[in-house]
């Protein structure tokens, strides 16, 4: 299985690193577009982003919208000393540094604690993802254990190009599935999401 996951990292990572910035950048817009337009996204009162790395999808449009609506922004940081992600608010793309592996990470300190997440959208990054939710990461597990101290009603998103979306991906027993799968010509979604968008709507919407 490990040697799995380094294969597909080394190629799907080639790949995506490679692709034009023109193209790169265009389809990151489709697929923050369709997020944005997305029933999940209007019911979050706080995101959860990522500063994207090489040729990831942005997340920088989303940044704007979320702001300028007033949400709460959270941007990660890692923490050395446990090997886990401090969610910290973001005000304004200015706050963000060069920080570990080579992300840029939130200067700020008003740190928000991930089991205190309510109405929240957190947006995941992945070198590939499968339509029921698998997803392959950076390789550190840092996401995945971020997802395991979410609540489990709050959406989880993977922002992707078609071409990262595989039928299965190896998995190990600490992997976290997703609920959401974003691409600029599809959006995947597991039926427990469904339901915990129709019960925040029950609750009286955002």
């Amino acid at each position: 299985m490990v040697a799995t996951k380094t294969y597909l990292r080394s190629v799907l990572g080639t790949c995506r690193d490679r692709l034009p910035k023109s193209y790169g950048a265009s389809v990151s817009a489709t697929v923050q577009k369709r997020l944005i337009a997305s029933p999940w996204y209007a019911q979050a009162r706080t995101i959860v982003l990522y500063a994207a790395k090489n040729r990831e999808i942005e997340t920088a449009m989303i940044f704007a919208d979320a702001i300028a609506a007033g949400r709460v922004v959270l941007f990660p940081r890692v923490l050395p000393s446990s090997n886990e992600l401090a969610l910290v608010r973001v005000d304004d793309p200015r706050d963000l540094e060069p920080g570990a592996f080579g992300v840029a990470e939130p200067s700020g300190s008003e740190v928000v604690p991930v089991a205190d997440l309510e109405r929240a959208l957190i947006c995941v990054p992945g070198l590939a993802f499968s339509p029921n939710g698998q997803r392959l990461g950076r390789g550190g597990g840092y996401y995945d254990r971020l997802l395991a101290q979410a609540r489990p009603q709050l959406p989880s998103a993977g922002l992707a190009y078609s071409f990262q979306v595989l039928d299965q991906i190896p998995q190990s027993p600490d992997d976290r599935r997703l609920d959401l799968i974003f691409t600029e010509s599809a959006l995947y979604q597991a039926a427990a999401v469904a339901e915990a968008a129709a019960a925040w709507t029950d609750q009286g919407g955002a």
